[in-house]
Parts: C-alpha cells; sequence; structure tokens
C-alpha cells in the first residue's frame, strides 16, 4: 500500500507508469501467470464505450504565491501534489502575474470580469471549467473541500477538461491550484482589504501517451477458459483511494495462490484475474479489447475501497450491488460471505443499491460480468484530499477486505452444477417481498446462475429450480411506443459534446437516472416499459426521460426504433 502511495500519490503519466511496473513485478513475485502490462493510448481522441481517453500529462514543478515584498506560498507541487491540479495547463519559465477575483456563486461568472484573472473559488473549479473558459479566465484557485475541518488539507481536483472529466486533445489549458482551508481564510482577507495578485510558475505537459493497466491470473484447470475477476483503480492520490483497494487485491490473489501451491486449497476449475487500471478509462478499453473474454467471465469484484480503523464512525464495510437490468445471485453470495464473516470480528456491514461512481458498472448487460464493489467510509473525511496518507490505514481493515475478496473469488471459481440450487436458493431469499417486479427480478436473480454451469447441462440444472421460481401475475407491458437501441456499452458522458449543444440534459458518467434507464433498454422494450422499471429501482423521477433518448438519437449515441 505504501509502495503503491509514494508513486501514485504524483498523479502524473509517468508515475503511473512506475507503478504499473512495480505491480507487475509483484503479480509475478506472488506467483501469477500470463501478467501484462497493457498500454492504453492516451492521445484526448480514442474512444472506448462513448468516453474519449485522457491525453497523457506530466508535472514538473509548480508553485503559486501572493506577490509582494513578501511573498507568501500558497502552492507547491514539489512538496504537496494536492497543490496543483491534474492536468493543470503550463506557465511561461518566468512565470504569470495576475489579479484574484473570488467567485462566490457560479452564476456570478456572467457579470464577472474573469479575462486573464486567477479565479478564487469555493465550488469544485471542474465543475465550471467550461463557464471559466468562455469568460477568458486565466486559471482557477480552488478553496473548496469535502471536509473543511481538515484545515491544512488540500482537495485533489483530478478532472480538468472542457467538456468532462479528463483533458481531452483541443481542451483550454487553463491553470489549476488547489489551497487549504487556512490559505483561503487568508486569502479572501486580503481581497477584502484591496487588489491582490498572486504569481503562478507551472511546469506540465501535456502529450500523447499511454494509460497503463496490469494485468494477471492464478490460472483454472477448466478446459472452457472461464474466468473470474478482481479490478479496481491505480492511478489515485490517496493512500485509502485507493491504494488500500489495489493492496488487498494482490494480497487475495497472493494468498489464494500460496494455498492453491501447498495442496491445502484445489485448483479452481476457472481462473482468477487481477485487473489494476485507471479508473473507467482502463476497464473500458480493457472490455472493448477482450470480448471473447469478457463472455468467459463469469463474475467479480470491485475494491474501491478506504481501509479506516475499526474506532472510527462510518468505517463499516457496504457492499453495492449489480444494477436491476443485470439482477444476478452474486449480490446474494456476497451478502452471505458478509454475514458469515464480520460478526465474527464485531464488525459492522451493510449491502446498498447499485449506484455509479467507479467500475462496478460490469454488471449491466451490455456487458454481463455479475459484479459487487467493496466500499468502506473512511471516519475522518478525506476523499481526494492531501490528508489521505497511509498513517490513515488500519491493516485490519485490510485484511478484512481481502478476506472477504478472496472468499468470493475462490467460490466463484470453483462453483458449478452442484452449487446451482444452493446459489439460486439465495437468490430468491435475497429478493423477497410480494410485488411483481421483486419477483421478476428474484426469478432473474435464480436463473443467472446456469451461467455457472456448462452449457450441455443447464436444461438438466435448471429444472431443480423450477419449483423455487415465482409466478408473476402482472398484466404484460404494451408492444406499441418507441424502443431505444444502444450503440455501445457503457454510459454516455457526452464528453465530446460542448455543454451549451447539451440542451440541459447532465452527463450521463455518474448520474443515476439516465444511467439506470440505459441499462434497461435492450432493443425489445418500449421507453414506457423502460421508465417503469427505472422507477421501480430508483423511485419516482421527474426526469425527462424521452426528451433524454431523442437528444441522444440525434447526436447519434442511441437509436430510436418505431
Amino acid at each position: 500500500m505504501r509502495r503503491i502511495y509514494a508513486t501514485d500519490r504524483w498523479f502524473t503519466f509517468p508515475k503511473f507508469q512506475e507503478t504499473a511496473e512495480f505491480l507487475q513485478h509483484t503479480m509475478k513475485q506472488i506467483g501469477l501467470e500470463r501478467v501484462e502490462i497493457v498500454p492504453v493510448p492516451a492521445d484526448g481522441k480514442s474512444q472506448f464505450g462513448f468516453w474519449t481517453m485522457p491525453m497523457a500529462w506530466d508535472a514538473r514543478g509548480a508553485t503559486l504565491e501572493i506577490a509582494g515584498p513578501q511573498p507568501v506560498v500558497l502552492a507547491d507541487y514539489r512538496k504537496i501534489p494536492t497543490s496543483l491540479g491534474m492536468w493543470s495547463g503550463p506557465t511561461p519559465p518566468e512565470g504569470v502575474l495576475a489579479d484574484v477575483v473570488e467567485l462566490k456563486a457560479a452564476r456570478d461568472i456572467a457579470w464577472l470580469d474573469l479575462k486573464g484573472k486567477m479565479v478564487l473559488t469555493s465550488t469544485n473549479p471542474a465543475n465550471i471549467k467550461w463557464e471559466l473558459v468562455k469568460a477568458g479566465a486565466l486559471g482557477a484557485i480552488n478553496a473548496f473541500t469535502e471536509n473543511p475541518g481538515l484545515a491544512d488539507g488540500r482537495q485533489w481536483i483530478n478532472a480538468w477538461g472542457d467538456r468532462g472529466w479528463a483533458f481531452n486533445k483541443g481542451d483550454t489549458p487553463l491553470l489549476s491550484f488547489s489551497i487549504s482551508p487556512r490559505q483561503a481564510a487568508l486569502l479572501r482577507r486580503r481581497l477584502e482589504r484591496g487588489r491582490v495578485q498572486v504569481r503562478a510558475k507551472v511546469d506540465t505537459r501535456y502529450y500523447e501517451g499511454a494509460y497503463p493497466y496490469v494485468t494477471g491470473v492464478i490460472r483454472g484447470t477448466g478446459a472452457e477458459d472461464e474466468e473470474v475477476l478482481t479490478l479496481g483503480h491505480t492511478s489515485e492520490q490517496g493512500a485509502q483511494d485507493n491504494a488500500t483497494g489495489v493492496a488487498a487485491m494482490l494480497e487475495s490473489l497472493a494468498t489464494l495462490n500460496r494455498l492453491i501451491a501447498s495442496g491445502r486449497l484445489a485448483r479452481p476449475k476457472r481462473s482468477i484475474r487481477i485487473l489494476l487500471m485507471g479508473e473507467m478509462y482502463g476497464a473500458l478499453h480493457y472490455l472493448a479489447a477482450n470480448p471473447d473474454r469478457v463472455k468467459r467471465t463469469v463474475a467479480a469484484m470491485c475494491l474501491d475501497t478506504p481501509a479506516s480503523a475499526y474506532e472510527l464512525p462510518g468505517t463499516e464495510y457496504t457492499f453495492y450491488l449489480n444494477p436491476h437490468a443485470g439482477a444476478a445471485y452474486t449480490d446474494a453470495l456476497i451478502a452471505e460471505i458478509a454475514r458469515s464473516y464480520f460478526p465474527r470480528i464485531g464488525r459492522p456491514w451493510h449491502t446498498a443499491p447499485f449506484t455509479p461512481g467507479t467500475d462496478s458498472y460490469l454488471g449491466e448487460p451490455s456487458v454481463g460480468i455479475p459484479t459487487t464493489w467493496a466500499y468502506s467510509g473512511t471516519g475522518v473525511q478525506t476523499h481526494h484530499n492531501s490528508e489521505d496518507t497511509p498513517d490513515r490505514v488500519d491493516a485490519r481493515s485490510l485484511r478484512d477486505i481481502a478476506v472477504v475478496n478472496s472468499v468470493f473469488l475462490y467460490t466463484m471459481a470453483s462453483a458449478g452444477e452442484a452449487e446451482a440450487r444452493w446459489l439460486a436458493e439465495l437468490a430468491i431469499k435475497h429478493w423477497a417481498g410480494d410485488s411483481d417486479y421483486r419477483k421478476e427480478r428474484g426469478n432473474q436473480a435464480a436463473l443467472s446462475v446456469l451461467r455457472l454451469v456448462p452449457e450441455a447441462n443447464r436444461e438438466r440444472a435448471r429444472k431443480p429450480m423450477v419449483d423455487l421460481l415465482r409466478p408473476v401475475s402482472r398484466t404484460p407491458s404494451a408492444t406499441e411506443g418507441i424502443v431505444i437501441r444502444r450503440k455501445r456499452f457503457g454510459t454516455i458522458p457526452l464528453d465530446d459534446l460542448a455543454p451549451d449543444q447539451r440542451e440541459g440534459y447532465p452527463s450521463g458518467a455518474w448520474t443515476l437516472p439516465p444511467s439506470i434507464a440505459l441499462y434497461w433498454c435492450d432493443g425489445k422494450r418500449t421507453l414506457a416499459e423502460v421508465i417503469r422499471l427505472t422507477e421501480n429501482e430508483i423511485g419516482p423521477t421527474k426526469f425527462d426521460f424521452a426528451g433524454y433518448f431523442r437528444f441522444l438519437a440525434r447526436h447519434g449515441y442511441v437509436e430510436i426504433l418505431n
């Protein structure tokens, strides 16, 4: 965990490569096979799904100081990396001198003179970068933080695209700094007294490079070459987020491989694969580049996982389940594993509905790998903050998530026809309830266990499960109306469309209603049925689904069939 943190905390693409090389070496050390580093293009233009890959970026140094006879240093990348926003643009070697303007609310951009100015923001500047670009700002000084109580902590600004998360080809290289609450208070006091200027020197560059991911396997015995996957992201600045998740996955496979090699565990029939990559972008490339392997992958566990001390409130593990369109037996299985383990150590745990936010979307039907996301709070909120350091990590929590991950992976790698009915029973119990919707999802989840059975034996395995399935009495859905056909897998972040061309519709990268609705679009269901299923899953919403899908169709993201 400490070694991963040591390189990823700088969050540049050369440092990501160093992390990947360390992970490759570690995987070979623990005995994994087929270990490889895959260089995903970081060129700002390649797309996987509808996500555009970022430009590679490097930072050699950056400082920001209040100008004057006695300069006050606000930011120094070499001392605190999060002082500099990721993908910040450069300055000339001699630096730049600029006035500071405080932006108290995003709506004020319309009347403030920001041209050539450094803008002090109380909101995450990544969320308003497009507006700053249009206003001609030189850059942003971020004073936003998820935890103002960390007086000397700096929020990590890890997004700087004009149209979305990453910086893509053609985006605007504005400066991006982040200061602490204590420094923000100082800067505001100075602004109250009059004009404030800052001097910025930034040595960064954009280039076409690689965003590497690393993968390897514990080899299985089966002729079908099926796999079980554990995945999680590298390439973030924090120890909790996500050096802990990466370390726990490595320990899971190291332990399993050691037990298999010693004969204490039988070699499973399915291979167990680990995938460590840049969040979203690496997984999207992996799915696009390995379609046959994806079809042979029966389940996955995603660890985007802090590991804090037991004694802090809010650090219990939460297991986020599959979207309902991909309801599967794995949701019930992970609850059974947690129920078996956590009471032994006196630690609470929870399950929670699917939510966007990391690489747990593999369970949606266009990918089709049932996936659980294991997550824990940090007690003290250090998410994307310079205070997310190794001293806040608890080895007991690392152990716990490694145990749960190992049990899940080995169970899935070994399970077959003999376990099918037991897993189906768990699935039906998990979806208990009298509504036709819950009965439908329970039946779907129960029958999903047939994926663990060789195709030739599936009908035989299905027969003993028929008595578990619950009758559904709901009136059949209407067969007339528009039908949405998806063109690519995954969500639609709109990162190739300028915000002022989006007609008020949100990016589908992280917004729940459009993501869930998209997952229900199978090219057969009517839009009315999609809306009904979406609201059964997430509750009533005023989201304009019809307008949204017509907007997507006009821009070529989906097809509308009559």
